[in-house]
């Protein structure tokens, strides 16, 4: 049985659906726990040429995504089923972390609007809008690249994805530290070995080991996690 539906809405469709054609966003889609649904939003405009932006009122650079194609397409969806939330990727959004991404890893279906040009409506956002999302302080030419990476940090976390459901929980940021050095064959590569520690088959030190390990690591790289 699908677990989770994800409704992604762009200008340019094709660039989230190339990415999610590969590795384990593919292979959920093809154990039928995932089911990606693309909408391009000039399908929804309502002009012969197709166009879905135009210019700011009281002037300025850029282009806005207009509301009729967007309120169209969101609004069509919402007639067939219930969703969970309805996400638009923006700098002025709460920053994207594993917590939010565990949170949204238990919903069943999500809208996930990809904003492109200078951005969107200001009407949509109070109107359709339930959620926003920022995956850093950074400006992107659009939410294609946010939305692909919420959909893959969601996706992994989803039962019967990965081979081993532990490795997902073994993750940096899932128990507020960053993940341990992680080694594999050879013992000995050129003269530089992997700790011994990881060689004697000792549960428990090895588990001490990684815990000292990753919390040395997040004090040298990431500080301000401890203080969280």
């Amino acid at each position: 049985m699908t677990l989770m539906r994800f409704d992604i809405i762009s200008a340019i469709p094709d660039a989230i659906q190339q990415y999610l054609s590969y590795s384990i966003n593919s292979i959920a889609e093809k154990k039928e726990i995932v089911e990606y649904y693309f909408h391009n939003l000039h399908d929804y405009a309502d002009n012969a040429y197709r166009r879905i932006d135009d210019y700011p009122f009281g002037g300025g650079p850029g282009m806005i995504i207009r509301c009729e194609p967007v309120f169209k397409c969101i609004e069509q969806l919402q007639a067939e089923r219930s969703y969970d939330e309805v996400i638009y990727f923006s700098p002025d959004g709460e920053l994207l972390n594993q917590s939010l991404i565990n949170e949204l890893s238990t919903k069943r279906n999500l809208i996930l609007l990809a904003g492109h040009y200078k951005g969107i409506d200001q009407r949509i956002r109070d109107t359709l809008i339930t959620r926003e999302i920022s995956i850093g302080d950074y400006v992107l030419s659009g939410g294609e690249l946010p939305a692909a990476i919420l959909i893959d940090s969601i996706v992994r976390l989803l039962p019967h994805v990965l081979g081993d459901s532990q490795s997902a929980l073994d993750d940096s940021f899932q128990n507020g530290l960053l993940e341990p050095p992680i080694y594999t064959r050879p013992a000995d590569y050129r003269g530089m070995k992997v700790p011994e520690v990881l060689l004697n088959g000792n549960h428990k030190e090895i588990e001490e080991w990684k815990y000292e390990q990753a919390l040395e690591k997040t004090k040298k790289f990431r500080p301000e996690m401890l203080k969280d």
